[in-house]
């Protein structure tokens, strides 16, 4: 499944309405340590189609980004039934990323 990019407009449409966990990736252009995580992200949402992947860029999102407290990029948001259940600061393996976030896969 491809990533999907998420705006202050469809934010709940795409995150908080979903069907099932969502890893959020709060990123923004600049970031060098978000660009990191990008390949880690893109792999995760092309081998775990029971996760939805979503991208927010907190610099064209601000209203998300500071709904969410987002103090630090990247942030890697997990969502489930319309709240944030855990997240992950930084850069981060993507086997310990996996294991937070498949914990909420029903």
């Amino acid at each position: 499944m491809a990533v999907i990019e998420a705006r202050d407009g469809n934010f709940a449409q795409e995150v908080l309405n979903a069907d099932k966990p969502v890893l959020v990736d709060f990123w923004a252009e600049w970031c060098m340590p978000c660009r990191m995580m990008a390949p880690v992200v893109d792999q995760i949402a092309e081998e775990h189609p029971e996760i939805k992947v979503v991208k927010l860029n907190v610099d064209e999102n601000p209203l998300i980004a500071s709904t969410y407290r987002i103090m630090s990029i990247p942030t890697l948001g997990i969502f489930k039934d319309g709240k944030m259940v855990d997240k992950v600061i930084g850069v981060t393996p993507k086997q310990h990323l996996l294991n937070k976030i498949l914990q909420y896969v029903d």
